[in-house]
C-alpha cells in the first residue's frame, strides 16, 4: 500500500536565483502551466552538504523524453556557484568523504569491462574480448571536479555504503555473488526457471581501498579490476541497509531486512554492529537491536556509542503496532564490546512529539535536528537529549526536506517548498536561521512564471467527533470561491499526509488539476501521520470504512459550506488512494467519475502477492484465516451491485506492491455491470512508475480527459 517515486549546462542560465525562502507573489495575469511544463518539473533525491559546509552536493532528478527513462545528475554548489558534477543521468545517492576531497556515489551506468576468458575461449581468436554492464556499482569523483571512476564491479549491485572516518576506504553491501561454478551448474539444471525462494541469497559487505585505488590511477595504471583492492569484511543471511561508520572510525553499524525484500515477518529485521579493529580480522556482526521492529536511517550518536534509527513500524515499546515514524536510540556497548546484550537499552526522542519524524540529523554538539510532520507542514524542529522537549526552529511555513548539516561550522543545506512556491535547494548559515534560507537551485523557475493554484488547510467533524483535516487547493485566481466543481483527491499510504508542499509529478498531480479548473479536496483521513499516534491506527481493522466515512463527512462539509458544486463531485487516487476510490464508489452514487489505480478490491488474493503482507495483516487484524470476516467486510468486490460512476484504472504490469491483478478484477466488474471504465497497464512498470516518464504522462493526461468527459455533465 505505501508508496514510498539531467540537464545539461544549459540549466544553469535558469539560475537566477532568489535571496531568501520569502513569500511567493501574488497571482497575476500569468498563464496558466501546461501539463508539457508539469512533467518537466526537476526532484531531488538527495541533499548533502560538505563536512565544512562551503558546498553541496545535490542529486536533481528529472524525465528524459528522448531516451524514455528518468535520470539522475550530480550538481555541486560552492562559492556562490552551481555546476553539472556528473552528466550520465544515471548517478545517485552522493556521500561526501569525511574530509571533504571526495564525493562516492551509485551508478548503474553502463561500462565495457574486460569478458574473463575460460580456457577454451583463450584459445578461440574470435571470442569476444568484452561484455557490457549496467548494475548499480560504486565510484568516486574528486570534489574538485574531474572524471568519475568506479571502485566496484561485479554481477550484483550495490544497495548501501559509508566512507570510512579517515576518507581512504568504503565500506559497502550487495549480495553474494554466485561462483562461475554455480552459475554454470544453475544454468545445466534449472535454465530459465525461477526457484521463488530457493534463489534468494544474503549479503557481503566488503571494505574497497579507494586511496590505494587512486594511486594506481595517478601512476598512469589503467585499472580495470579492483578485487585487488577489495577485503571481506562480513557474510550475513540477511540483506544490509543504511551502512554508518561511527566518528572515530572503530565501528560500523547497519540494519537488515529480508533478503527477498519482502515484508512477511519482523525475525529478519535488526541492527548490527561490526567492531573495526585496526589491521585485525574486524570482529562478527554483533545485534544491538532485534525489537521486532522495521529500522531504517542510522546514525551514530557524537559519543560512538549509541546508534539512533527511525522506527517505521513494530514493536520497540510494546505490541505491534504500524504507528507514525519515531526516533530512537539503542546502546551498542563501549567500543570493543564483543558480546551481544541480552537486553539493549533503547529510549525514544520526541517522545512527546505529536507528528511524525519524517527525517533527522546528528547535530555536533550530540543531539537531533528533526523534519517533523505535523498536521499540514513539515518543519525543522532540535532536541538536545532524551529528556528535553523538542524546540521548533524559526521556519517559514511550508516543508523542510532532505536536511543535511555540516560539521564545523554547523550549516544546513534543505529541499523547501510550499503549495505555490515549487521545491529548490536551499543553504543557511546555522540551524536557527533556516527561515533566512538563499535558494541555491532553480529548477523549478517555470512554475513562478506562472499562475499558480493556491490553497489552505481545511477542518471537519467526524461522526465520532474527531476534528479532521484537509488541504484545499483552488484553480488559480479563485482562491475562497464557492460552487466549484471538486475532485477528491486521495493521498496513499495510509501513512502519508498531504499539506503545504510542493508536488509535481504523476503521483501527486493535484496543482495540475487545479490548473485545469478543479477544486482539489485532500482529505488526512484517518491513518494519515501528523495528528498523533491514535489518530494513525484508527483504521484498525477498518482500512477503508472508517478512513471512507471521513472522507465522506469532508465532501458532505465543503458541500454543505457551499464551497464544492454537489452537481459536479469526482473522485480519484492511487495506491491506497486506489483502495478508497474503490471502495467509495461503492457507498455514495454522488461521485461523477473516478480515477483509479494500484488499489485493491479485495484482500485475500492481495495480500498472497504482496510484497509488504505483515503491512496488510496488521491493518485487517490477521491473516486471511484468522480474520475472515474483516477480510470480507473491508473489500469493495462484494458491493459492486452499488456501483454507478464511469471508472478510469490504471495499473504497473510488474506491481507487487498492489497486486497488478487487482486492477485487471476491478476492470472486469465494472465491464460486468455495463459502468463505462478504462484500464491502461504500463508493461515494465511496479508500484512506482518510474521506468519510463511517459507512462506518468499519459496516465494522468487520460485522467484529466476521463474527468472533464464525466464529471462535468
Amino acid at each position: 500500500m505505501r508508496i514510498h517515486p539531467l540537464v545539461t549546462c544549459a540549466l544553469i542560465l535558469m539560475l537566477c536565483l532568489p535571496a531568501t525562502i520569502g513569500a511567493a507573489g501574488p497571482a497575476s495575469d500569468k498563464p496558466p502551466i501546461t501539463i508539457d511544463e508539469f512533467f518537466d518539473s526537476v526532484s531531488f533525491g538527495t541533499v548533502r552538504i560538505s563536512p565544512d559546509g562551503n558546498a553541496v552536493v545535490i542529486q536533481a532528478d528529472r524525465a528524459d523524453w528522448d531516451e524514455n527513462r528518468f535520470r539522475s545528475d550530480l550538481w555541486l554548489y560552492r562559492a556562490g556557484e552551481l555546476s553539472p558534477l556528473t552528466q550520465s543521468g544515471h548517478d545517485h545517492a552522493p556521500q561526501w568523504s569525511p574530509d571533504g576531497r571526495w564525493i562516492a556515489f551509485i551508478s548503474d551506468r553502463s561500462v565495457v569491462v574486460p569478458k574473463k576468458k575460460s580456457e577454451k575461449e583463450e584459445a578461440d581468436p574470435d571470442s569476444e574480448d568484452t561484455k557490457e554492464e549496467s548494475v548499480d556499482q560504486l565510484y568516486v569523483i574528486s570534489a574538485a571536479g574531474g572524471e568519475a571512476f568506479p571502485v566496484t564491479e561485479g554481477d550484483e549491485a550495490v544497495h548501501s555504503f559509508a566512507w570510512s572516518a579517515d576518507s581512504r576506504s568504503i565500506f559497502f553491501a550487495a549480495k553474494i555473488e554466485l561462483t562461475t561454478q554455480q552459475k554454470k551448474d544453475q544454468k545445466n539444471e534449472w535454465k530459465d526457471v525461477l526457484r521463488y525462494r530457493e534463489s534468494e541469497r544474503g549479503d557481503f559487505i566488503r571494505r574497497v581501498d579507494v586511496a590505494a585505488i587512486q594511486a594506481e590511477r595517478s601512476s598512469g595504471k589503467i585499472l580495470t579490476q579492483y578485487g585487488d583492492q577489495t577485503k571481506e569484511i562480513a557474510k550475513i543471511a540477511d540483506r544490509a541497509k543504511s551502512l554508518c561508520v561511527s566518528t572515530n572510525g572503530e565501528r560500523l553499524a547497519f540494519f537488515t531486512e529480508p533478503r527477498s525484500e519482502r515484508q512477511e515477518s519482523l525475525d529478519e529485521y535488526a541492527i548490527y554492529v561490526i567492531e573495526l579493529s585496526g589491521n585485525a580480522a574486524p570482529a562478527e556482526p554483533r545485534v544491538v537491536s532485534r525489537s521486532q521492529a522495521v529500522y531504517d536511517a542510522i546514525r551514530w550518536a557524537e559519543d560512538n556509542r549509541h546508534v539512533f534509527f527511525i522506527f517505521e513500524s513494530g514493536a520497540v515499546e510494546g505490541a505491534y503496532q504500524d504507528a507514525q515514524q519515531r526516533v530512537y536510540w539503542v546502546d551498542a556497548g563501549a567500543p570493543g564490546t564483543k558480546q551481544e546484550s541480552a537486553a539493549p537499552s533503547i529510549a525514544r526522542w520526541a517522545g512527546k512529539f505529536n507528528g511524525a519524524v519524517a527525517g533527522f540529523n546528528v547535530l555536533p554538539s550530540g543531539g537531533l535536528l528533526v523534519a517533523g510532520h505535523l498536521g499540514t507542514e513539515v518543519q525543522p524542529y532540535t532536541q538536545a537529549d532524551p529528556g528535553a522537549d523538542f524546540v521548533k526552529q524559526k521556519a517559514r511555513p511550508g516543508t523542510y526536506e532532505e536536511i543535511s548539516i555540516s560539521k564545523q561550522p554547523t550549516r544546513v543545506a534543505f529541499v523547501y517548498s510550499t503549495l505555490e512556491k515549487p521545491a529548490e535547494v536551499y543553504v543557511a548559515d546555522s540551524v536557527g536561521d533556516m527561515a533566512n534560507a538563499r535558494a541555491i537551485t532553480s529548477f523549478n523557475r517555470v512554475f513562478t512564471e506562472h499562475a499558480m493554484p493556491q490553497g489552505k488547510p481545511y477542518r471537519w467533524t467526524a461522526d465520532d467527533g474527531a476534528t479532521v483535516e484537509g488541504m484545499l487547493i483552488y484553480p488559480p485566481g479563485k482562491m475562497g470561491a464557492k460552487n466549484l466543481r471538486m475532485l477528491t483527491f486521495i493521498h496513499g499510504g495510509p501513512e502519508d499526509a498531504d499539506g503545504d508542499h510542493f508536488e509535481a509529478d504523476w503521483y501527486q498531480w493535484a496543482l495540475l488539476a487545479a490548473t485545469h479548473g478543479w477544486l482539489v479536496f485532500e482529505p488526512n483521513y484517518r491513518g494519515s501521520v501528523g495528528y498523533g499516534d491514535a489518530f494513525a491506527l484508527g483504521i484498525i481493522p477498518h482500512i477503508v470504512s472508517r478512513p471512507g466515512k471521513d472522507i465522506l463527512e469532508g465532501v458532505d462539509a465543503l458541500v454543505k459550506d457551499g464551497i464544492a458544486d454537489p452537481k459536479h463531485l469526482t473522485v480519484g487516487g492511487y495506491s491506497y488512494g486506489g483502495y478508497m476510490t474503490n471502495w467509495l464508489i461503492t457507498q455514495t452514487t454522488r461521485f461523477k467519475a473516478a480515477v483509479t489505480g494500484a488499489g485493491a478490491v479485495e484482500h485475500v488474493a492481495n495480500w498472497g502477492n504482496d510484497d509488504v503482507t505483515m503491512d496488510d495483516a496488521y491493518f485487517l487484524g490477521g491473516k486471511p484465516w484468522e480474520a475472515e470476516a474483516n477480510y470480507n467486510a473491508e473489500a469493495a468486490i462484494w458491493q459492486f451491485d452499488k456501483v454507478t460512476t464511469p471508472t478510469h484504472v490504471v495499473g504497473g504490469a510488474d506491481d507487487i506492491r498492489v497486486y497488478v491483478g487487482e486492477d485487471y478484477l476491478l476492470e472486469r466488474a465494472l465491464h460486468a455491470r455495463g459502468i463505462p471504465s478504462s484500464l491502461l497497464i504500463f508493461p515494465g512498470e511496479g508500484h512506482s512508475l518510474d521506468k519510463n516518464p511517459w507512462h506518468g504522462k499519459i496516465k494522468v493526461r487520460d485522467e484529466l480527459i476521463w474527468l472533464e468527459k464525466y464529471g462535468t455533465q
